[in-house]
């Protein structure tokens, strides 16, 4: 019979709800859990295609040492013999784990435990760096926790959010959906984005402050002058529950509104607009994101605006307060356990002694580490000059993520042991491993999650684990019991560490710390594997709560909120040979560095390969033109090659790429590589919104486009970018022609033979080939070169290896690259819910759908996750405005 497992989406922060449907021969579907608190029912694109991504194709299916087949003993006695040696030899420092917010909380205690408290180290840390660390850092500077006041629910009860640095609609689109809905049913709720580029997140913003980088303080320092100016400070609030206002008020003047002006881009009109608005509106929630964090200055631009919360003591009440939107689905739960190497478990402090004490006692733990250990940029430098000697990485792609990346590439390279723990073969990472460990992946492991809300959730298995692979925390409670640690490792399953965990979190604890899920510490198998979401705290004998410091208490010592002084900035000189600024970041249908989402070719259909957004008046300057390639340098002489998107919504003097490429899918893309490793002094966490660049249009001598139902292999270009599309591959490349001719190429990139029918079209003096190869009345590949871009109907294209073609009409459609008139061509995809695309949009359009609730209504497109919506109303306001011409 067919059953249902509620389980919780594995993308980002928000924490979706899932239902997982499988029936008897094996299919899986989902679809939106309707009583989890977070989406009520709703999925975005990511989610809704999560049965899409369920193959084996990569897998990574049983242990590998140097590439050869092992058993599990081999490789767990090899990996516990490597960490006793070099530890024995080199000090516990020599070793190290790099783990991700992807982990189950489960995953993640039994790491940290077996590091901090079994080997000795704090060299844990995780891609959460890369994420959150600002975040952790301003909140214990201000709160003296690491804790996120308020809750969902705060977005749909305020009177004015804020987004800062936060794409939601891309980001967290479930969630930015619910803001869409609250807007529309109360029109006096006023929206404001605040952002370098004009995001679909602007599409239902009042007012869009296109802020230079990191103009973020000197932003809110200058609010912050003006509410002590302009009669916006709580004195009451301020007076009894926080300190430090003097000192923020006297950093905040050190700009008056004209050097504001000069920080931010902004006009002094649009400043004033903002100001009042915020000063006029109690109930106010700013949410922020990357935008903020990913700086050199993250933790003052938490803590700038986090003051001018505290100095309305708007914080802690229905409807206001600061929200940091969390990037990845256990990015919350990795700070519970004390995930990076700065922390202790249950939100303890490593530097506290008493902290380090209790950790010790409570896990009966042989030493405990005493200092922080090295963050994500310093750990792989230490990795690179040999004070690390053995580092295992699990659930993530630091080769393809983090800054200079080419740098921790060789980093890994010349590491004498490196162990792998995921769930494919072939990330840039696993390549590296002298030890590759088959993990388990979504829907085949079990345990719990915490989203940004504080809401831990269960993720829960429906389907058998494939081959030998093993969930995260039995791989490392394995190896603790083979580094003579038996009894701390022994768990039978999740539900053990989960109440361990609980337990932790509640010992000697007494309303001292903000994390208590005490009242979960006793629970059975059963009552785990039925647990609702819950959010924290939920001490023993209480209920659980869902806004923190109403009461005007905080974790300090004092019990009171710290306003802390920061500083703007200073604007740094031009450099004329790289004069953009790279802005790196998400897209909408992708996720990290697509090991799961770049399997469903729904969600490689909106965009299928890497690009660069740039203004169109830079493009002009620099001879760039639509859909042309562009190669993009930095001071150090790297360099990526991309396709140019020329758009108005990128501020000038800034460019957009992606982070997803990487050297399976598009090797010249991995932007990263471009990103020095500067980081924030305090949090550690990289800059990865600020790289100095230069950009060129790249000329190679041929353009090419080609699908096919085999992945190609052999591809000499400078430039490739490969997606899934239905029934097999998309490729768009370029460079120099392949020296014996396309045909040849073709034939051997897709291993054709005998059974396989070629036929095209060539006009050598233009350069322009076409082919044709099928097998029967199928088709096999259709490639098509040019000496510029390819113009080709791309969707219709792909959409043609599914087709049959018996007749020669069908395939000389095919040869012209398009569908002959009257017949259906999609365009290129908006909505990838539904598969809907822009051709579709216009015709819809011109058939009387001028709404994007009508085209809604006529087509669906827009009616799920909502992420395309912004996308269909852009493409109505173009055809008004040409109509009206």
């Amino acid at each position: 019979m067919p059953h249902d497992v509620k389980t919780t989406c594995p993308y980002c922060g928000v924490g979706c709800g899932v239902i997982a449907r499988v029936e008897e021969d094996g299919r899986v579907s989902v679809k939106g859990d309707p009583e989890h608190p977070a989406n009520f029912g709703r999925l975005c694109s990511k989610g809704s295609a999560l049965a899409e991504t369920l193959d084996l194709d990569g897998r990574a299916l049983y242990p590998e040492v140097g590439g050869v087949r092992k058993s599990w003993d081999e490789a767990l006695e090899l990996v516990a013999w490597s960490f006793r040696q070099t530890i024995a030899e080199h000090g516990p420092d020599a070793v190290a784990f790099y783990i991700s917010g992807q982990m189950l909380t489960e995953d993640y205690y039994v790491a940290n435990k077996l590091m901090k408290g079994f080997i000795g180290s704090a060299n844990i840390d995780t891609n959460s760096r890369l994420c959150m660390a600002s975040s952790v850092a301003g909140h214990r500077r201000a709160f003296g926790s690491d804790t996120v006041p308020g809750c969902y629910e705060d977005l749909e009860l305020a009177d004015l959010v804020v987004l800062v640095g936060s794409n939601m609609a891309w980001c967290h689109p479930v969630l930015y959906q619910r803001l869409a809905a609250a807007k529309a049913s109360r029109p006096m709720m006023k929206v404001v984005v605040i952002d370098p580029r004009r995001t679909a997140s602007s599409d239902i913003a009042d007012m869009h402050l296109q802020l230079l980088p990191d103009g973020d303080v000197a932003l809110f320092n200058g609010l912050l002058s003006y509410l002590a100016e302009n009669g916006g400070v709580d004195e009451e609030f301020v007076g009894n529950h926080t300190s430090g206002i003097g000192e923020a008020l006297v950093a905040a003047g050190r700009l008056d509104m004209t050097e504001i002006t000069e920080a931010t881009g902004l006009s002094s009109l649009a400043l004033r607009q903002f100001f009042r608005l915020f000063r006029d509106r109690e109930r106010v929630v700013t949410c922020y994101s990357q935008g903020v964090n990913q700086s050199a200055s993250g933790t003052d631009k938490v803590n700038a605006i986090i003051n001018c919360h505290l100095a309305t003591g708007r914080i802690g009440r229905p409807g206001m307060g600061p929200f940091s939107l969390t990037g990845q689905p256990n990015a919350m739960g990795g700070r519970e356990v004390g995930g990076l190497a700065n922390m202790l478990a249950a939100h303890m402090a490593i530097e506290d002694p008493e902290h380090r004490d209790l950790v010790k006692r409570f896990w009966n733990a042989p030493t405990m580490a005493d200092k922080p250990g090295l963050k994500a940029v310093d750990m792989f430098k230490a990795v690179a000059d040999g004070r690390i000697k053995a580092i295992w990485i699990m659930s993530t792609n630091p080769v393809v993520s983090m800054p200079d990346a080419n740098f921790v590439r060789g980093a890994l390279q010349s590491c004498p042991f490196v162990v792998v723990s995921d769930i494919q073969t072939n990330t840039d990472t696993a390549r590296l491993a002298h030890v590759l460990l088959p993990a388990a992946g979504w829907g085949e492991k079990s345990g719990s999650v915490t989203n940004s809300e504080r809401r831990i959730s269960r993720q829960r298995a429906f389907l058998a684990t494939p081959g030998e692979a093993q969930p995260d925390w039995r791989q490392l409670a394995e190896v603790g019991k083979r580094m003579g640690f038996t009894s701390a490792f022994d768990y039978a399953s999740p539900s053990a560490i989960f109440l361990e965990h609980a337990a932790l979190s509640a010992f000697e604890n007494g309303e001292k710390r903000d994390f208590d899920i005490g009242a979960y510490a006793d629970i059975d198998e059963q009552a785990y594997e039925s647990l609702a979401p819950f959010q924290w705290p939920c001490p023993k004998n209480e209920q659980p709560r869902a806004r923190f410091f109403a009461d005007g208490r905080f974790f300090t010592a004092d019990g009171k909120a710290r306003l802390t002084p920061v500083h703007a900035a200073a604007r740094k000189e031009l450099d004329h040979r790289h004069p953009f600024t790279l802005n790196t970041g998400r897209i909408r249908d992708q996720w990290h560095t697509m090991t799961r989402t770049g399997k469903s070719p729904r969600l490689s259909a909106h965009i299928a390969e890497p690009f660069c957004e740039i203004h169109p008046l830079d493009a002009r300057n620099h001879d760039i033109g639509d859909a042309d390639l562009v190669s993009v340098h930095n001071a150090g002489g790297v360099s990526i090659i991309v396709r140019a998107l020329i758009t108005d919504r990128q501020i000038r003097g800034s460019v957009f790429v992606p982070m997803h490429w990487t050297g399976e899918t598009a090797p010249s893309a991995r932007v990263d590589s471009l990103v020095p490793s500067h980081v924030d002094p305090i949090s550690g966490q990289p800059a990865l919104k600020m790289a100095r660049v230069s950009v060129s249009r790249y000329r190679p001598e041929a353009y090419g486009f080609l699908v096919s139902s085999r992945r190609p292999i052999d591809l000499p270009f400078s430039y490739w970018a490969i997606a899934k599309t239905q029934g097999g591959y998309r490729l768009e490349f370029a460079g120099d022609p392949p020296a014996d001719g396309w045909e040849a190429w073709l034939r051997q990139t897709l291993r054709l033979n005998g059974n396989h029918d070629l036929s095209g079209y060539h006009d050598r003096q233009a350069g322009d080939h076409r082919l044709l190869a099928f097998e029967g009345e199928q088709l096999a590949a259709a490639l098509f070169t040019a000496p510029g871009p390819v113009e080709v109907s791309r969707q219709w294209v792909a959409g043609q290896l599914t087709e049959r073609h018996a007749d020669f009409h069908a395939r000389s459609m095919l040869i012209a690259g398009r569908p002959t008139a009257g017949t259906p061509d999609k365009g290129a995809i908006v909505c990838s819910c539904f598969s809907v695309g822009v051709n579709e949009i216009h015709a819809a359009a011109q058939d009387g759908c001028r709404s994007v609730e009508a085209i809604g209504a006529a087509l669906n497109a827009g009616t799920n996750c909502g992420s395309c919506r912004p996308d269909i109303r852009r493409i109505l306001d173009a055809i008004h405005i040409l109509a009206a011409e």
